[in-house]
């Protein structure tokens, strides 16, 4: 069993860093224990691997983050670890521009931007959340992946499961997509990737302008899909979001208490922030100072959310 050892930055927060991968509380590809450890299970160019991820400190050593893995992709786990954790992000380089802001980046200051270099992993779950609730996605993904993922190597916990091979997804049947919520545009969608997956995953190597562009070359996948894709693959801090039916309108109520927002409007509130638009976008969603979402609605012609 291949170990390595990662010496974190201080402040470093594990949990918030790692916490965009996971996809609901029963993800079972990612799993957080009461604890502190973390398991990703994943399918890389290598082959599958199981990842546990633990945080530990002591007088004598200080604080260590330990990676352990099997199975065939247990190197290329280890070797891309330390960008995992975020080991490459520069929270330090971000610039507050507003109060909000900069008190929420004082207490989170542990955040990381997590890098995983790898885009199907994050590119289906996400095409499964276009245009329905969190909850019906994340139901989608568990009962899909319990069915149609792999055993995991190693003693990664019980329910667990690879994400399925680009090969797998495609042979999924139609009707197993509709007993999951999965309406045909979004399984056309993730069938029509999966067929240009090898092309697709070149994109963790690019820059962000040109990652988007070559995940949008898929019909199906907007801009909305592939930020959310790519702020997990690449750690991108300017990977806003954009078409969401939420988003706007939380950044509008947190910069200047108006309760309704546009696309439009949030990216010029965001102006200064370029460079870093997803990284302040998050900072002011984990500052809670968000609207009733009852006492407003979104225009309808925002929600693209593809």
């Amino acid at each position: 069993m291949p170990i390595r050892i990662w010496v974190p930055p201080a402040p470093y927060d594990l949990a918030r860093t790692l916490r965009v991968l996971r996809r609901g509380r029963e993800d079972p590809a990612c799993r957080h224990e009461p604890n502190g450890t973390w398991w990703r299970i994943s399918r890389t160019s290598d082959g599958p691997v199981t990842l546990q991820i633990s945080d530990r400190s002591d007088t004598l050593t200080g604080r260590l983050i330990t990676g352990s893995a099997w199975g065939p992709g247990a190197d290329w786990a280890l070797a891309q670890l330390p960008a995992l954790l975020g080991a490459d992000d520069q929270p330090r380089a971000f610039r507050p521009r507003h109060g909000v802001v900069a008190a929420a980046h004082r207490k989170h200051e542990g955040l990381r931007l997590a890098r995983t270099e790898l885009v199907m992993e994050s590119l289906i779950p996400s095409v499964l959340e276009q245009r329905i609730s969190t909850g019906s996605a994340h139901y989608a993904w568990r009962r899909l992946l319990t069915q149609y993922g792999d055993k995991p190597p190693g003693p990664a916990p019980e329910g667990m499961r690879v994400p399925p091979a680009a090969a797998t997804w495609r042979r999924v049947p139609l009707w197993e997509w509709h007993r999951a919520g999965v309406d045909r545009s979004r399984a056309a969608a993730i069938l029509r990737a999966c067929a240009y997956a090898p092309r697709l995953e070149e994109a963790a190597s690019m820059a962000l302008p040109e990652a988007m562009a070559r995940l949008q070359f898929i019909p199906g996948i907007g801009p909305w899909t592939a930020a959310e894709t790519l702020q997990r693959t690449l750690g991108a801090p300017d990977a806003l979001t954009l078409g969401d039916l939420h988003l706007p309108v939380q950044i509008c109520y947190a910069l200047t208490g108006a309760r309704r927002g546009t696309d439009e409007q949030m990216l010029h509130l965001l102006e200064p922030y370029a460079g870093q638009r997803h990284r302040a976008a998050r900072l002011i969603l984990l500052a809670g100072r968000l609207p009733n979402r009852r006492a407003h609605r979104a225009p309808h012609s925002r929600i693209a959310h593809l």
